[in-house]
């Protein structure tokens, strides 16, 4: 690998502007592909073959009504004042006419006739239902509704927008996520030494995610999408980004350090050796976030292959456009001569890392228990992860849906919010016999513990499909709620013995269906992840126990994060600090999600610092001597490049999303604890027990398996700069080596 990569940056760096030109074209096209065809997110995470969704599509296909999406005005009348008075009761009527108005509303309900009226009289709510679904439901319609509902405020009374289509779009780009680009910047800045050279990373990082990001909002057009989707590829893309760049500009940086080494030839080695750790690590993060698709779920997979696709973008933009750009440089890239005043500060320039390493090795064992057992402390929280999807109780506490969620628990109980569905598909029971069942499936219904209340049975125009309401005691995010709809479920074998099927739905249910499905299919993912890092690593660094100790830290990694995430956003620890509005089970697809991309992140660490080592191995042939100098000589990109990673998830946490500010934080400690404790620690103490053993391989496996050669092992030996070497040749007109060094 590493040849064929210093061939190419050689021919890449001769033709640099002819690269750089493509990049500019490639964002042009896509940009324009993306501003024109690009489709509507969808802010529902569904998934087909459960039973909520098949009793959506029943619904859609025999009781249409039934199936379109909501918008439920919820109103509260002035203190000392109720919604019965004749002034509120007459203004309320004018707003639900205007609002029967808008476009593609078939029904708007009545509060004095639907019983939708607190018992004191001060709150009260109509539903304004849709022909089309909940995600159809234009955000032209929504205005409208929501300018019409002004009168109500202009009354003096509060009025809030809530319902299962005012699910709010995710949105990323805002100030905080700004924030942790910033950061980024002072991170790059202090670990090149040169503002210069900080900037490059970062420019060639967002020419990639705008391409990944355009082209992403380009394939929405044809596939449905989430709005996480594309806030994740934005995430990991400037992420990955960054710090591919920074691994490529660090090494050309540190060669050009030595007077004797040419500008161009260093761009090539570069490119062959941190080029290759960049490729390899990158195809960990590809592979990792496509699998993905293996759990059968369609919103999963799309994101999935949406973040694959920005990550195998910076791969790209880090061996090629990278390369280019420091031709363009060429010899303003070489660090300043140090100053006679300053050598020994500048020897001693690696020695923290130094020091670190034989710290950490000189009690091996110690290191490795005590930080094995502190990392399985943070993971402890984990044992009572619960999934699900956030309520609208977990928007912003300044957010029309958070402050309808609160009238309506204050005015009706907090299981009013988590109403369930119940669906009988009557066809095949004797029309004679339908009132019965329905009637005794209502009562065992109301029966229930942790009922509150069954709506009237609401039959379909023919009669073959009946709908109910039922009211829980319990909140959307309570356990409680969650046993209540197996429950419900467990009816269906009378309503069968009577011909009929039953079906349970709503957004409560959906939202549990979806964290049910999730939850079967981690396993089977976190196993395909695991052997997938111990191939690709034994391929990388042709040892066994190399693997094995990466996939076991890995595991660590990510049982901390999980832990983490539980202690906040489940627990509710932090909630002040992290503007955490309520707290709820942990977002459903985070585990995979989190398992996914942290393995790729954490394989490039890996990489990166074993690949260091393995180098020196190869040259000194002493297992302690290659973990000292593996970590002297990487630990300053890795721990650059893990702040960077950090600040950059870290900037989400404070997005008003609750599912983003879940996985920025997840992430932006996963990353934390990963890089610090178990690459820079773990890793180090864990090679030193090993010793020569870590790098020894059974023959027949070295045989198997290729030889990827990501060290650089079988490069040419560098040629020394000339006094004329390498014009600055863009297939055009020389050009001389000058320019002020950085």
């Amino acid at each position: 690998m590493a040849s064929r990569l210093y061939a190419w940056a050689r021919w890449v760096v001769r033709r640099r502007r002819w690269v750089i030109a493509t990049w500019i074209l490639l964002l042009a096209v896509v940009g324009g592909l993306g501003a024109t065809l690009n489709g509507k997110t969808s802010t529902e995470f569904t998934i087909p073959g459960v039973e909520a969704q098949e009793a959506q599509d029943l619904l859609k296909e025999k009781f249409p009504p039934a199936a379109g999406g909501v918008v439920r005005i919820v109103v509260a009348a002035p203190e000392g004042e109720a919604m019965t008075d004749p002034a509120h009761k007459k203004v309320l009527d004018d707003v639900l006419r205007e609002a029967a108005t808008v476009e593609g509303v078939v029904d708007v309900s009545q509060p004095a006739r639907t019983g939708a009226l607190s018992a004191d009289g001060t709150i009260a709510y109509s539903d304004v239902r849709f022909a089309d679904e909940a995600p159809e439901v234009t955000e032209e319609a929504k205005e409208e509704i929501a300018a019409a509902v002004e009168p109500l405020r202009d009354a003096g009374m509060q009025a809030e927008l809530g319902g299962s289509a005012m699910l709010p779009q995710t949105e990323a780009g805002g100030p905080a996520e700004l924030v942790g680009v910033v950061i980024a910047f002072v991170v790059l800045a202090v670990a090149l030494g040169s503002i210069v050279a900080a900037g490059l990373p970062l420019l060639t990082a967002l020419l990639g995610v705008a391409v990944g990001l355009l082209g992403t909002m380009f394939v929405s057009g044809f596939v449905e999408m989430t709005g996480t989707a594309t806030v994740l590829a934005l995430m990991i893309g400037l992420a990955v980004g960054i710090d591919y760049a920074l691994f490529v500009i660090s090494r050309h940086r540190e060669q050009l350090a030595d007077p004797e080494t040419d500008w161009e030839e260093s761009i090539a080695r570069a490119t062959a050796t941190a080029g290759s750790a960049v490729v390899f690590a990158g195809a960990t993060v590809v592979i990792a976030l496509a699998a993905l698709a293996i759990t059968g779920i369609p919103f999963l997979t799309i994101m999935g292959l949406a973040g694959a696709g920005t990550v195998l973008i910076a791969v790209l933009v880090a061996i090629s456009l990278l390369p280019a750009v420091l031709g363009v440089f060429g010899e303003r890239m070489r660090p300043r001569r140090p100053q006679r005043k300053s050598k020994r500060k500048n020897r001693a320039a690696g020695s923290w890392g130094l020091a670190w390493a034989r710290g950490v090795t000189r009690a091996p064992a110690v290191v490795l228990i005590a930080g094995v057992l502190g990392l399985l402390i943070l993971t402890l929280p984990a044992k009572d992860l619960r999934l699900g999807l956030p309520s609208y109780a977990a928007q912003p506490e300044t957010s029309t849906q958070h402050k309808s969620y609160d009238l309506l628990s204050e005015g009706f109980g907090p299981g009013f919010n988590a109403t369930l569905i119940t669906v009988v598909d009557a066809e095949e029971i004797p029309r004679g016999e339908r009132q019965g069942a329905v009637t005794q499936l209502r009562s065992t219904l109301a029966a229930d513990k942790n009922v509150a209340a069954v709506s009237p049975p609401v039959p379909s125009p023919s009669g073959d499909v009946v709908v109910m309401a039922v009211v829980p005691k319990s909140s959307p995010d309570a356990e409680a709620t969650s046993d209540l709809v197996h429950r419900m479920r467990d009816q269906a074998p009378d309503v069968a013995a009577a011909g009929g099927a039953l079906y349970v739905t709503g957004q409560t249910a959906m939202a549990i269906d979806v964290a049910d499905k999730l939850g079967d299919a981690l396993p089977l993912f976190v196993g395909v992840v695991v052997l997938l890092a111990l191939i690709l690593l034994a391929l990388a660094f042709r040892s066994v126990l190399v693997p094995l100790k990466a996939a076991l830290g890995f595991l660590l990694s990510v049982g901390a994060s999980l832990g983490a995430s539980v202690w906040v956003f489940q627990q509710g620890n932090l909630n002040g600090l992290l503007d955490v509005s309520a707290v709820g089970p942990v977002t459903s697809f985070l585990p995979i999600l989190l398992t996914g991309v942290l393995f790729g992140l954490a394989m490039d660490y890996e990489v990166f610092l074993v690949s260091r080592m393995r180098e020196h191995y190869e040259h000194s042939k002493d297992p302690a001597e290659a973990i000292a100098q593996g970590v002297s000589s990487s630990a300053r990109v890795v721990v650059a490049a893990a702040l960077i990673m950090v600040a950059v998830f870290g900037g989400f946490i404070f997005n008003e999303d609750p599912i983003v500010k879940a996985i920025g934080f997840s992430l932006a400690f996963g990353v934390f604890i990963d890089a610090f404790v178990v690459r820079m620690t773990l890793v180090p103490a864990a090679m030193a027990l090993l010793g020569r053993r870590a790098w020894s391989m059974p023959r027949w496996l070295d045989r198997l398996l290729p030889d990827v050669d990501i060290e650089g092992a079988r490069l040419p030996a560098a040629a020394p700069a000339g006094p004329s070497t390498h014009p600055q040749t863009d297939g055009g007109t020389p050009r001389p080596k000058t320019g002020t060094r950085v």
